[in-house]
């Protein structure tokens, strides 16, 4: 659809139940483009994209005169010309198509994950020029060439026929002048769906193991234009941008941006391993966590495709297994702070676009304090004050206090209508008609007070017999050390 100087964007229009219908695209619509003219008062100066975050906006510019909002006016311009003649008759290209009508097979999620940063990466390395541009286009290929191979190896273990999409992004690398075909669009993940897979892109290097520094205009851009290319617009991009600053900032602790996104997939392998695959249990009821999960148990956490599979399972996991790999000394401090970033940027993602929000953060976040406490306990009665796997210790349980009182300042924390309407999910502590909480939360509350309790106590028990034989071991030496006044005592016989 196209549309020249909308009026839309003026509050003045009663177009409240509009926007209500479009606040997602139609199903039958493939793409919106409104074209607007500053100097067009009708238009209001203004597009449409903030009214409608999905749709795109073109702004072209004439001369200011009474018939600035005339459709001559609008169609006289050559882009708004061109894209209704696509609209109309579509390219204008005169290449020869080949037509394929073979049955194709869909793309499962593993493949789409693996299609979507593929073609990230393409729309990168458009953003980028000179020599940078080439080390990163050389980068691609060879990913991509990998990519295909492990996706070809999967699929044949499993007696799966490869899409056409993934089978036509081979790249054949005995050949160095072969180009690496340009990755087909993604335009099938709904955006509960979208959420985890967008927050894990953003924060994983697309080209791994290779590193290349790419400015952050220029991934901006290129995420923008994957989701405009997706259906989703380009407001969702800026939104993980947005989540994704604001989340850090909030684990900072001084309001800077310090939290660095590479320790994410770095260390996520390290956290596979440290609990043999336990952190990766997804949380029920998540969109697209048991894909992301099963996905993984082929690719595993190594490479590009696990890389991205398992930061998206780090991000939505549930449950105490990446409570216990959190703690681990193994996991180190800035991948804990990673993860939570994560987490607090698809909370942040999910508000901003109006999505219904994960349960099983905050319960998640609450489990792994339950279990940092008590590791912290554990090692504070025998190890010095100094010791490093304290001052780590201590690090996470800061990252992860922030994030609960991020949440909870910005309204994101356990709140009853998030919770299933059922009697038996609900317990009441005060004899009232009313339901306090969950049981999971209750439980988990309760498991915690008991856990921080019986740590202190056996804390405050070791401190006490280590002091006690602290000043035995003293007088002793002091006995040792000075003569006595008192003449010796034989023994008494008995």
């Amino acid at each position: 659809m196209v549309t020249i100087g909308s009026p839309l964007a003026n509050s003045s229009f009663q177009v409240e139940r509009l926007r209500e219908t479009l606040s997602d695209p139609p199903t039958n619509l493939a793409w919106w483009v409104n074209f607007w003219n500053p100097a067009d008062p009708v238009a209001m100066h203004q597009g449409l994209s903030s009214i409608f975050p999905w749709m795109v906006d073109h702004r072209i510019r004439t001369i200011v005169r009474p018939d600035v909002h005339d459709a001559g006016t609008y169609l006289a311009n050559q882009a708004v010309a061109a894209t209704v003649g696509f609209a109309l008759f579509g390219s204008q290209s005169k290449e020869l198509a080949v037509i394929d009508k073979s049955i194709d097979i869909p793309l499962d999620f593993a493949e789409t994950v693996a299609l979507m940063a593929l073609r990230y990466g393409y729309l990168i390395t458009t953003k980028l020029n000179g020599e940078r541009k080439e080390r990163f286009a050389n980068a691609l290929r060879q990913v991509q060439a990998d990519v295909v191979d492990r996706i070809k190896e999967r699929n044949h273990r499993a007696s799966r026929l490869l899409p056409a999409s993934i089978a036509g992004l081979a790249v054949d690398l005995s050949d160095p002048q072969s180009a690496a075909p340009e990755p087909s669009r993604v335009n099938h993940l709904t955006k509960e769906d979208a959420v985890v897979a967008l927050v894990s892109l953003a924060a994983s290097n697309v080209i791994r193991p290779f590193e290349i520094n790419v400015p952050k205009e220029s991934r901006q851009e290129a995420l923008e234009d994957l989701t405009i290319e997706m259906g989703l617009g380009r407001q969702i991009a800026k939104d993980v941008s947005t989540a994704s600053r604001d989340a850090r900032r909030a684990l900072s602790g001084d309001g800077t941006n310090w939290i660095k996104w590479a320790a994410l997939s770095v260390g996520a392998a390290a956290i596979v391993l440290a609990t043999g695959g336990l952190a990766l249990a997804a949380a029920p009821g998540v969109a697209g966590a048991a894909a992301i999960t099963s996905a993984l148990a082929a690719f595993g956490p190594g490479g590009m495709i696990g890389g991205l599979l398992t930061a998206g399972a780090l991000v939505s996991a549930g449950g105490g297994g990446i409570a216990i790999g959190i703690a681990s000394p193994t996991t180190t401090a800035a991948t804990v702070e990673a993860i939570i970033a994560a987490q607090l940027t698809a909370a942040l993602l999910r508000k901003h676009q109006g999505l219904m929000q994960d349960s099983g953060t905050w319960i998640t976040l609450v489990e792994t304090g339950i279990e940092l406490r008590r590791q912290r306990a554990r090692l504070e009665a025998c190890s010095d004050d100094s010791a490093p796997t304290l001052r780590e210790l201590k690090r996470k349980l800061e990252a992860l206090d922030r994030a609960l009182s991020f949440l909870t300042v910005e309204g994101l924390g356990p709140h009853a209508e998030d919770v299933p309407d059922a009697s038996e999910n609900l317990v009441d502590l005060d004899d009232e008609p009313i339901p306090d909480k969950t049981r999971v939360l209750a439980a988990v509350e309760d498991a915690g007070s008991e856990i921080k309790g019986a740590a202190a106590r056996a804390a405050s028990v070791l401190s006490s017999l280590f002091q006690s034989r602290r000043v035995e071991n003293a007088s002793q030496d002091e006995g040792d050390s000075e003569p006595s006044d008192q003449p010796a005592q034989e023994p008494e016989t008995p």
